[in-house]
């Protein structure tokens, strides 16, 4: 743990803001390069011990997975415009998908996508629950 941590410099709107905006922009996954990428930063705030375990390897009930990294992603339209592009918004893919390079129609897509109403309904959930917690804090 980092000695003589002054808390109210954590408290500072600006200094979490900068954390934050280096977090937000990382790929990250459970393993995999913006993993370790997002360890690196939040370890220029807090000591960090940390302890690497190959992929395969057995943790309790689970097995570790292999990494999963990603460098770019998008859907090409009938026009020929690139779409849902990852790297203006890492939240475009979902983490362990499998790479697809062929033409699909757009019902073929839709069985392989979420789209925004489902998110939507998540969101709602997400937002109700929180509510509910409030509630009860």
């Amino acid at each position: 743990m980092k000695k003589n941590i002054d808390i109210n410099r954590y408290i500072n709107e600006n200094y979490l803001k900068k954390y934050f905006n280096k977090l937000y922009k990382i790929p990250r996954s459970i393993l995999g390069k913006g993993f370790r990428s997002s360890l690196k930063i939040i370890g220029e705030i807090v000591d960090l011990n940390l302890t690497y375990v190959k992929s395969g390897s057995k943790v309790l009930d689970w097995t570790v997975p292999n990494e999963w990294n990603i460098n770019d992603a998008y859907i090409i339209t009938p026009s020929g415009k690139k779409i849902a592009e990852f790297k203006k918004n890492n939240l475009h893919v979902l983490n362990y998908s499998t790479p697809v390079k062929k033409e699909l129609t757009l019902g073929e897509l839709k069985k392989n996508i979420y789209t925004l109403q489902v998110f939507h309904r998540l969101f709602l959930m997400y937002r109700l629950i929180i509510k509910i917690i409030g509630v009860l804090v």
